[in-house]
């Protein structure tokens, strides 16, 4: 029972702080990750995967439903994220000593946990995909 109440608060805080930032793109759109992309050569298309990745992904974690499949989403915005924005922090460190990309590292490692650990019994899903 403790087991699944973890991964329950895991699930929880990390589809929920990361679906506030889906929030804000989604009500203030995506033009500065359109910039980012263009910047790197590649399609603006790709920048609607921040939706999947900072919508999708959270409440999919959140409710427990394919919720390992939410997770993967995370991963990958968070792994798109760091290659588009993070790349010159990451050996550097920010003005209060913390690690300068620790919050895609957090958001990467929760969506990853969820992806490995599944969604434990207090959620909508059944099956391999929870």
């Amino acid at each position: 029972m403790q087991s699944d109440l973890g991964k329950l608060i895991l699930r929880v805080t990390v589809g929920g702080l990361l679906l506030l930032h889906g929030m804000h793109k989604l009500l203030n759109g995506i033009e500065p990750i359109k910039t980012m992309i263009a910047a790197h050569s590649v399609t603006e298309a790709i920048a609607y995967g921040v939706y999947l990745g900072e919508i999708v992904g959270p409440i999919l974690v959140i409710l427990g439903l394919f919720s390992r499949i939410g997770g993967a989403l995370i991963v990958a915005n968070m792994i798109m994220a760091v290659a588009l924005a993070g790349m010159g922090g990451l050996t550097a460190f920010n003005a209060m000593g913390g690690y300068a990309l620790e919050l895609e590292v957090f958001y990467l490692v929760g969506g990853l946990s969820v992806m490995l650990l599944g969604a434990g019994r207090y959620s909508m899903g059944r099956g391999r995909w929870n």
